[in-house]
């Protein structure tokens, strides 16, 4: 079963020396994922905040950066932010991806992923 699936941001996330990171891997998520961080103050304060802190616990990698926090999370670029939000639905919700087809040539039914423009 896979687990992990890289990624490529469309715009990338600029770090402090100027250097843009823009490939990565992002794991399955957990329960624990999705629960924990309900009980994070910035979350409690803002709902919003859920999807930062989620973000940071399941990209396993960015570029060259040696860990992903929420701060890296928070400096995304809006488009990069809901990339990885769409990502992270696609490879959670079992099928999401996958629509059925139909080869025009032989008539053999079967499913195909639907990958969205820029993968």
């Amino acid at each position: 079963m896979q687990t992990e699936f890289e990624f490529t941001l469309p715009r990338g996330y600029v770090d402090e020396r100027g250097e843009v990171h823009r490939v990565g891997t992002m794991r399955l998520a957990t329960a624990m994922d999705e629960i924990a961080p309900l009980r994070d103050p910035r979350v409690r304060a803002n709902e919003a905040y859920l999807t930062i802190i989620l973000l940071s616990r399941v990209i396993t990698r960015l570029g060259t950066l040696p860990a992903i926090s929420p701060a890296v999370i928070e400096n995304l670029f809006t488009a990069d932010l809901a990339y990885l939000q769409d990502f992270y639905r696609r490879i959670n919700e079992v099928g999401a991806n996958r629509i059925p087809v139909v080869c025009p040539v032989c008539q053999h039914t079967f499913e195909a992923e639907v990958v969205p423009l820029g993968e």
